[in-house]
């Protein structure tokens, strides 16, 4: 499974620059050596029906011209919107067989600098995500290196985890049934080639914590079961589900009786500290109608969570590598994944 997002979008990003820079580099100093420089008339611009699709329109520029005191009409290799019949440009042909021409080095010229741009701004991007992410430590220092509150236990509540996918700039968060947002992700940087910047902020404590949330990503699991995929993203540059792990969090899937929907039970340090419950309706029962979700099916992003939890962080982050990765358990598992350690436990087997 391929997908150019995040880490791998730069790395994509790259190649394409190299492809330019290299495409560039010929054209302007080899492709057409020993070419002969005049001008051209454009005589017709028509559509290009084979190269044509329906988001772009291709198109078949004929230009005439005189090498060696004879007439010759060749078709151009590039187009511009500004090309009508009558139209003067330049060109290159090779005086060998006039015939073959070239629309000279300029788009070649183009292809170098937007291969170095490319270069520029990934490596602007990976600089200023390195930066953001030591500023990140440097506060979790400042606050005694803790990055979740101790663990505090109060009445159980029963609490809604929502995503807002409307805009790229999506965010998360975690309202009561009175719609109070208790906490929430705000994403305060979008990026195509590094990680997502984002404040953490508990209203319930008047604490905003900055943290860098990473591009979703999927890899096969390397056998041939069907959806048997690794979802994951980082979280301050690490894997969730070894961030997670890291600090004392394990994550046992359940199946609700009846649906489809999978169950989370959040294990804190081995103690329980939180159910979530993959939901098939919006946070507010009397939304359900009007918004026509499906009774059996979840709505991606969508957990209703029962705690006793006083600080929701842990548990929010918790649902954070859920809702984001698309995973169905802490390894980051899929539905093969899942049927696997299903049939392993039926069978006895790990």
């Amino acid at each position: 499974m391929f997908s150019v997002r995040g880490p791998k979008f730069k790395y994509f990003a790259l190649v394409m620059a190299a492809i330019a820079l290299v495409m560039g580099v010929y054209m302007t100093f080899f492709q057409s050596a020993g070419y002969v420089k005049t001008k051209a008339t454009v005589v017709s611009v028509e559509e290009d029906p084979v190269n044509s699709t329906a988001d772009d329109t291709a198109y078949i520029v004929m230009v005439e011209y005189v090498a060696d005191g004879t007439h010759y009409t060749a078709r151009l290799d590039y187009y511009s919107p500004s090309f009508k019949p009558g139209k003067t440009v330049d060109i290159l042909y090779d005086p060998q067989n006039p015939s073959v021409i070239h629309g000279g080095k300029g788009f070649g010229v183009y292809l170098i600098v937007l291969g170095i741009a490319i270069i520029a701004v990934v490596a602007v991007s990976g600089s200023r995500n390195r930066r953001a992410q030591k500023e990140a430590e440097e506060w979790r220092e400042r606050r005694g290196g803790a990055a979740y509150a101790p663990s505090a236990k109060g009445v159980e509540r029963e609490v809604y985890f929502l995503t807002d996918t409307g805009t790229p700039r999506y965010g998360h968060r975690i309202e009561d049934k009175n719609r109070r947002v208790l906490y929430e992700a705000k994403m305060t940087k979008f990026t195509l080639t590094s990680a997502y910047h984002f404040d953490f902020i508990d209203h319930e404590h008047n604490v905003t914590t900055p943290h860098l949330v990473g591009h979703e990503e999927a890899t096969d699991w390397g056998d041939s079961l069907l959806l048997d995929s690794h979802n994951t993203f980082e979280l301050d540059g690490e894997s969730i589900w070894k961030h997670l792990r890291r600090h004392g969090v394990s994550i046992e899937t359940e199946r609700k009786e009846g649906t489809i929907m999978p169950c989370y039970r959040v294990s804190r340090d081995g103690e329980e500290i939180a159910l979530i419950e993959s939901s098939s309706q919006f946070v507010h029962e009397e939304d359900a109608e009007a918004h026509s979700v499906m009774s059996k099916v979840p709505v991606p992003g969508y957990y209703r969570i029962w705690t006793r939890e006083e600080t929701l962080d842990v548990v929010f982050v918790a649902a954070l590598a859920f809702a984001r990765s698309g995973a169905l358990n802490d390894e980051g598992g899929g539905f093969g994944k899942m049927a696997r350690q299903s049939l392993g436990r039926r069978f006895g087997k790990q």
